[in-house]
């Protein structure tokens, strides 16, 4: 067995939540469950008592719980979750009325607010009597086109204190993607700001905001909150969309205090998130609101250990599914950093944040910490990093070079959490655990209550060998449904076509040989050289260690009744692919992994597209190269990229 990067001491397990969870549950049940195996083990079989015990624990705000745990249990979908309880999403997250810090925004130029669990309450509840006057009930929807500032955050927490549902974009979205979906759900309200910072860029939102009113009959009001400017004029805005348009302590009612909280079903509809893809418009994934909490709650404290005194920070925008993840960190009293604008304003710039906000957990994509390794950014030198004891990544598999890279260059005693989930769930299957080791390249475990198996093409589970990623039993946070899906078609095709009533997520991994797990990339990326299946993971991991190259997308081209295999890469500025530098690119990979692996072309491009997210999409440039069209180009943050991948020369020729 490998040796462990890190390894947890006896004192250190024995004081976190999921230890003292054990030790509850064995006290409860009678039971001598010692491992992480046997609690992870249990909490499939005796699904009904980990969730009900989990609800204590973390102590759900309700009204009623209920006897009922899950009905249905076996369907999928179809189970029903707690179908006797009511509560309220945003009471549960409000429900620390302290000076203790709730959130802190960090701008890219500096500029820093923080507001107290008080004062937080107080905003929310003056939002809500302003989302009162326009009669908003329960199951409307409200949208939001905001940076990652606090205001989106009280805005979510007021939609949610009503019933209603809401649903976000973060300001770099066009206008066509904004109405691919937020002409789907028809908001009744939008809330916005003025504009957004973003490398060094002041950027309106105003004039993409009049152009999606205009188009959208359903928008009753627009609410703009000060960001870029003060009480910027909204007379332009008003003249195309009249009388909708609003400055926000003009909407708010100044003199309310209290929140007077609807009560809901666990199964009514909370958040509407998107699929990401390009192959059409974007689903609307519809999450509840005891699943989403509950699921959060779990994997808050349990999988990654957050207390009060936390400072719990994630790189996201509001667009993305790891906004809702962070923000449910309120339930549980930490403070959460909001940061808002490009990680790479100055390459140190989260790291600075990291030192200054004194973070205890840090939360980022696998790129963004391959891209510090790739502009030689040593942390571990230059800052003080004493607070930091957990790092989160997630977006893409994390390369065992980057683990390599975190505990030689960041810190030498953190636990590095490699998470995997989705939009799918607005959480995750696989995550870290502070009672377990940490293994270059590999996910720590399975969530707790998740049933996470790999599967062969015929459905059989196995270990330690490449197969697609499932769950095989029913969890709380599965969507309730698609918007706009009522015979939940779209819904059992997404997920459950390819294995009868079980999930299949669209992801090619592996379980090792002690319980962790790797991922090799999207099965819908897989490569299928001579019929034999590659996870396009596999070979970032080795292209991503030359020197010269910055970025990398691989895809697999139909030629000659088969399938080959080719490299895009991004150098360095100014650096060219030369002969010598494919023959490295080629020979790291065949030494490192397989010839079936080695690309039978490496190419150069100036761009890799990527979603709004940062995810490569591998499927659209596939696409691209094969003379297919791309549909839902507003998904990506720089559709303009894949123009470099149409007609290459190099494509169709031995």
């Amino acid at each position: 067995m490998k040796p462990a990067l890190w390894q947890p001491s006896q004192t250190h397990i024995e004081s976190t939540h999921i230890w003292q969870f054990m030790q509850h549950t064995n006290a409860k049940h009678g039971l001598t469950l010692q491992t992480y195996t046997d609690l992870h083990q249990w909490s499939i079989q005796q699904k009904h008592h980990f969730w009900s015990d989990l609800w204590d624990t973390v102590g759900i705000v309700a009204s009623k719980k209920g006897d009922c745990i899950v009905s249905d249990d076996d369907l999928m979908p179809g189970a029903q979750w707690f179908p006797q309880a009511k509560l309220n999403f945003a009471a549960n997250l409000l429900k620390y009325k302290d000076e203790q810090t709730a959130l802190v925004f960090c701008g890219e130029d500096g500029h820093r607010h923080q507001i107290s669990y008080a004062q937080l309450y107080t905003r929310v509840a003056q939002l809500t009597a302003g989302l009162k006057a326009y009669n908003i009930k329960p199951g409307d929807r409200i949208a939001g086109f905001m940076p990652n500032v606090i205001d989106a955050v009280a805005a979510m927490l007021a939609t949610a204190s009503l019933g209603a549902v809401w649903s976000s974009c973060s300001p770099d979205f066009g206008i066509n993607g904004v109405l691919d979906r937020f002409g789907q759900i028809k908001p009744r309200i939008l809330f916005t700001t003025d504009g957004y910072l973003y490398n060094g860029k002041r950027l309106n939102s105003l004039e993409r905001v009049a152009s999606i009113a205009k188009q959208l009959d359903s928008i009753e009001a627009i609410v703009v909150s000060d960001h870029i400017g003060t009480k910027v004029d909204l007379s332009a805005l008003n003249a195309i969309v009249p009388n909708k348009a609003m400055h926000w302590d003009d909407f708010v009612d100044a003199s309310t205090s209290e929140i007077d909280f609807v009560d809901c079903n666990f199964s009514d509809p909370l958040y509407i998130m998107y699929s990401s893809g390009t192959t059409g418009v974007p689903k609307c994934i519809v999450h509840s609101v005891g699943g989403t909490l509950l699921q959060h709650n779990k994997e808050h404290l349990l999988h990654t250990n957050v207390s009060r005194d936390d400072v719990l920070f994630y790189y996201t925008t509001c667009g993305w599914m790891m906004w809702n993840w962070l923000v449910s960190g309120l339930a549980l009293g930490c403070s959460v950093i909001l940061y808002d604008g490009s990680p790479f304003k100055t390459p140190s710039i989260l790291m600075d944040m990291a030192q200054n906000e004194a973070v205890s957990i840090f939360g980022t994509s696998a790129k963004y910490i391959a891209a510090l390794e790739k502009i030689g950014q040593k942390p571990i030198q230059s800052h003080d990093l004493r607070a930091l004891k957990s790092i989160l990544s997630t977006g893409s598999p994390l390369s065992h070079e980057s683990f390599d890279y975190v505990y030689q260059q960041v810190k030498t005693d953190v636990m590095l959490c490699s998470i995997s989930g989705g939009t799918d769930i607005v959480s995750c299957f696989a995550l870290g655990c502070p009672i377990l080791p940490v293994y270059r390249g590999e996910l720590q475990c399975a969530g707790l209550g998740m049933d996470v198996q790999i599967f062969n093409d015929a459905g059989q589970s196995i270990t330690q060998l490449k197969g697609e990623l499932v769950c095989a039993s029913s969890f709380p946070a599965m969507p309730i449904y698609f918007w706009d899906d009522p015979q939940q078609e779209k819904y059992k095709q997404a997920y459950f076509s390819q294995f009868d009533r079980t999930w299949a997520q669209g992801d090619y991994g592996e379980i090792t040989q002690h319980g962790g797990i790797i991922i090799h990339g999207r099965s819908d990326a897989v490569l299928n050289p001579g019929g034999v299946r590659i996870g396009t993971a596999e070979i970032y991991r080795q292209v991503e260690t030359i020197e010269v190259v910055l970025e990398s997308i691989v895809v697999g081209q139909s030629w000659q009744d088969d399938v080959r295999v080719i490299l895009f890469v991004v150098l360095r500025e100014n650096a060219l692919l030369t002969d010598a530098v494919i023959t490295q690119i080629k020979q790291k990979i065949r030494t490192n992994t397989t010839p079936r692996h080695v690309p039978a072309k490496v190419i150069q491009v100036a761009a890799i597209p990527r979603t709004i997210s940062g995810k490569i999409v591998e499927l659209a440039v596939c696409k691209v190269i094969h003379g297919e069209a791309v549909k839902n180009m507003d998904a990506l943050a720089n559709p303009e990229a894949l123009d470099l991948f149409v007609g290459l020369p190099a494509l169709a020729c031995d």
